[in-house]
Order: C-alpha cells, then sequence, then structure tokens
C-alpha cells in the first residue's frame, strides 16, 4: 500500500507559506488505503481455520489418543475425526455470522474479542441442543477440552496479530484514510481523539471546513492537517485524493438532507461515510440502528445494574479469587516475611474504603509504607502530584524498601482477592475509592458507585498512577456505563501483562 514517505508528511506546525499547497496535495493524493482490510480478512480467516483445526486435533488426541475414538449417531458410527471437521465448519461460520473479521472492528477496542467468543459460545450451546435433540452422546471430556482452548487460542491469536497491526499502523501502514467533515471545533475533536488512540486505524489527510473559512491548515496535536475543501466541495476532495471515509464530526448546515445527499454521492466511489455521535461515553453494543418506516432510529440501550450478568459476574468473582487465594498461598508467607523483616509494624494494611452504593468497608493489603504513614500524611499534602482528590507522589519517603518493588509489580494488591471472595469488591470495577475522595464527587462522578470497585479495571491497564484525575473518571463511568463479562475477562488478561511488564505503578 503505497503511504506517504518521510519527506512528503506534512511536519508538525506546517504553516501554508512552508510548503506549497499544490505539493502538499501531490504528497496526500497517494493510493488508497482500503485494500488492506481485505489481504488483513483473509490472513484473520487463515490463522482463525488454523487455530479451530489444531484446538479440535489436541483435544481429540488428548481424550482419546491417537485412534481418535468414536460415537454412535442413530445406526451408524462417526469418528470424533470427521465430527471435528463438522465442527470446525460450523465453528468458522459462526465467526464470520458474527462478523468477527469486519474492518470496522478489527484491531482496535474490545468488540473484536467480544463477537469471537459470543460466537463461540453460541456455538458450544447450539451442539449441545442438537446432541440432547438427535441423542448424540457426545464425550464431555471432549467438549471440556475443544472450547476453553478454542476461547483461548482464538483470542490469542487475535491478540498477536492485533500487536503486529498496530506496530504496522504506528509506521503509517494499515490504515484507512479519511476527510474529516464540520465545524472547526468539532473537526479539531475528532481529529485530537483518533491521534490520542494508540491504534486508531485512520490516518487524517484533511479537512473540509464551512465556506467562508480562510484557513489553510488546521494545527492539532501539533500535527498541521491540511483543509483541502468546504463542506460542500468535499466530494471532488474525496476522488481528488482517494480518500476511504468521510468522518463527518457533529451537525453541520441542513443536517439530514446534507448528510443523505452525501452518502449518494459517495456511493460513486465506494467511500465509506461515518458520522460521529455525540454520546462518547456509549459502547457500541449498546448502540442500535432499528429503521422505522424509514426513519433511522438509534437506540441506546440502558445499563444493566442488576439481573442474570451481575449474577454471571459474581460466580466469576467467586470462582477466581477463591483460586487465586489457594494458589497465592505460598507467595503470601514470602511476603509477609520480607515484610516484617524489612520494618517494624502488621504485615497487612487496613483501610476504609467506600463501595457500591456507598456501602463502607475494609480493604486489605500487604503494608508497603511505614507503620505511621497515615500520621505523616497531613505533612506530604503539599507535594502532591496526584489530581483531583487523589493524593500520589511519586517518591514517597513513607514506602519501604520491599514496598517499592511490590508497588511496581501490584504485588500489595494481592490480599483483596478476600475482598473479591467475601463480596466487597470484584476483581474488575472501578477504582475502590477513600471516603474523602467520594465527599468531594460531583453527581456524575457518582454513578462509580452503581458497581463494585474492582481490584483491577481500565484504569489498572491504561496507565495506573500516571493518569490524570479526568481520565481516570472517564474510564470508570465507561465501565459503569458500558462493562460486560467478555471485557471483564480481556481486562484480566491485560492485568496480568502489566504485572509482568509494569507502567504507571509508583
Amino acid at each position: 500500500m503505497s503511504q506517504l514517505d518521510d519527506g512528503a508528511r506534512l511536519s508538525p506546525g506546517l504553516q501554508l507559506g512552508d510548503q506549497p499547497k499544490a505539493a502538499v496535495m501531490a504528497a496526500v493524493a497517494s493510493k488508497s488505503g482500503a485494500p488492506w482490510a481485505t489481504r488483513y480478512r483473509f490472513v484473520l480467516l487463515a490463522s482463525d481455520a488454523l487455530v479451530v483445526t489444531a484446538v479440535l486435533l489436541l483435544a481429540t488426541f488428548l481424550r482419546f489418543g491417537a485412534g481418535g475414538g468414536s460415537l454412535t449417531i442413530g445406526l451408524h458410527e462417526l469418528g470424533y475425526v470427521h465430527l471435528s471437521a463438522a465442527v470446525a465448519v460450523l465453528w468458522l461460520l459462526t465467526l464470520a455470522a458474527y462478523r468477527s473479521r469486519d474492518a470496522r472492528v478489527v484491531g482496535i477496542g474490545l468488540d473484536e474479542y467480544r463477537r469471537v467468543i459470543s460466537a463461540t459460545v453460541t456455538l458450544l450451546g447450539t451442539l449441545a441442543i442438537l446432541a440432547l435433540a438427535f441423542k448424540i452422546d457426545v464425550a464431555r471430556g471432549y467438549m471440556a477440552l475443544v472450547f476453553p482452548l478454542g476461547v483461548v487460542g482464538l483470542t490469542g491469536s487475535r491478540w498477536g496479530l492485533r500487536q503486529w497491526l498496530n506496530r504496522q499502523r504506528r509506521y503509517g501502514h494499515f490504515l484507512s484514510r479519511v476527510i474529516v467533515l464540520g465545524r472547526r471545533r468539532d473537526v479539531e475533536y475528532v481529529i485530537g481523539q483518533i491521534q490520542k488512540k494508540s491504534g486508531a486505524s485512520y490516518e487524517v489527510i484533511g479537512t473540509a471546513l464551512p465556506e467562508g473559512n480562510d484557513k489553510k491548515f488546521l494545527e492539532v496535536g501539533g500535527q498541521g492537517i491540511p483543509v483541502v475543501a468546504s463542506i460542500r466541495s468535499v466530494v471532488g476532495a474525496v476522488q481528488r485524493l482517494n480518500a476511504d471515509a468521510v468522518i463527518v464530526a457533529g451537525p453541520v448546515n441542513r443536517g439530514s438532507k446534507f448528510i443523505q445527499r452525501l452518502g449518494w454521492d459517495l456511493e460513486q466511489s465506494s467511500t465509506e461515510l461515518v458520522l460521529a455521535t455525540g454520546l462518547t461515553s456509549v459502547a457500541g453494543p449498546r448502540i442500535h440502528a432499528r429503521p422505522v418506516e424509514g426513519l433511522p432510529l438509534m437506540h441506546v440501550e440502558l445499563p444493566q445494574y442488576t439481573g442474570p450478568k451481575h449474577v454471571l459476574k459474581r460466580l466469576l468473582d467467586i470462582t477466581l479469587s477463591a483460586a487465586a487465594l489457594v494458589v497465592l498461598l505460598p507467595v503470601f508467607a514470602v511476603l509477609a516475611i520480607l515484610i516484617r523483616r524489612d520494618s517494624a509494624g502488621d504485615v497487612f494494611f487496613r483501610q476504609e474504603r467506600i463501595g457500591r452504593t456507598g456501602e463502607k468497608f475494609t480493604i486489605y493489603k500487604f503494608r508497603s509504607m511505614v507503620q505511621t504513614a497515615e500520621e505523616q500524611l497531613s505533612g506530604l499534602l503539599a507535594s502532591n502530584e496526584g489530581s483531583g482528590p487523589l493524593f500520589k507522589l511519586r517518591d514517597d519517603p513513607r514506602v519501604t524498601t520491599v514496598g517499592k518493588w511490590m508497588r511496581k509489580y501490584s504485588l500489595d494488591e494481592l490480599p483483596q482477592f478476600w475482598n473479591v471472595l467475601i463480596g466487597d469488591m470484584s476483581l474488575v470495577g472501578p477504582r475502590p475509592a477513600l471516603a474523602r475522595e467520594v465527599d468531594t464527587y460531583k453527581a456524575a462522578v457518582r454513578r462509580k458507585l452503581y458497581i463494585k470497585p474492582g481490584l483491577t479495571g481500565m484504569w489498572q491497564v491504561n496507565g495506573r498512577s500516571e493518569l490524570n484525575w479526568k481520565d481516570s473518571v472517564r474510564l470508570d463511568l465507561y465501565y459503569v456505563e458500558n462493562w460486560s463479562l467478555a471485557g471483564d475477562l480481556l481486562i484480566l488478561l491485560r492485568t496480568a501483562r502489566m504485572l509482568v511488564f509494569p507502567n504507571g505503578a509508583y
């Protein structure tokens, strides 16, 4: 795919006088980036087929050995190798039906993983119903191996391919070339969000502003973005620059009529039309478009704070926290000895935190500070490096020698598995807050208290202590509004990676 070379790219803060506009237009008018999606879809298909085949053969071997085993269907005997071949085909078709390889979801966000997991669970349920209806006695051990291995294998392969894709995108490859259209403020906001999101699949090659604009470039995030057209002449710019999509950033004059006409005009070049919604805290799975007599209505589902999903979340919490406590007992013993030898005081640190609906509970941690840390806090407030009501100090003198590396790898948080087991916390959720922090919350921020705080969460896998207060609240509220079991599992996997490669903890 042809991309801008280093000499053709606009340098940060580039102004019209620095480079002739004709040269800029020639530089950005390179080959469309759309074909990457088709090629990448074939790569995903091949990867999925390889993983599914390997999982089914491995499950057959582990359950039945080299002989493969067989089952009886009516008067016919069928080998498990043949059953595996049928399951493989159905599995790949189900992944396709759930559009898990759609260019709109691959490479960014959780939706790709959700679709893979949902497709696998749907297939499992369908096969179970078919086996019951036709009285097919499929070995439980075989089924118990196939689907857990499949989920791990498919999500793992997607994750690996995503890492490769994101590395390519950082070098300017495998990007969809877009023109952002709208009022200047809206355009700058959308471009800023695209620039901030690591792995974003768009390369902004130009903007289209309302008539009367006299600017030749917009500077966003230190980068000069050329103004390539007015709103009315954007179709010509799309054809001239080989753009893959037009993003409409917010409301425009003539509203729906303009959008309709723009969509018709873009059909001729197979260019996508993307509308930026103002629902910034609502995830895709909660948004459903339902046309009613030609009127497209966008339905936004209400967040769910009770019901079957929360029961399943609680069962997951109990199962994993109990297992973690048993497995980590030797680690707890070693850490307890190191803490006692390092400094005087208790092994565990106890503190009152605010849980769901504002209920108070006692949180448990391994003590990483001196015993008198709370008494010394008032003398350190003037040196606070945190934002909002948070107190953070990168070189906190109260932290012990053992406490420094425990904090780096989040080992001091391990006793909170007990809080999860007894129901005060969840494995995944918003950050557990102090009472003095909650007292400063505005009404919107109090929505964090609608669900249980978490041992880990979006704040944990997106920078931890490096986050400012505003970003921390934004991530917590996004989780509260849009959480899912599949999303929880992915956050747990990303947390495990953060423990091995720590970032932002102090």
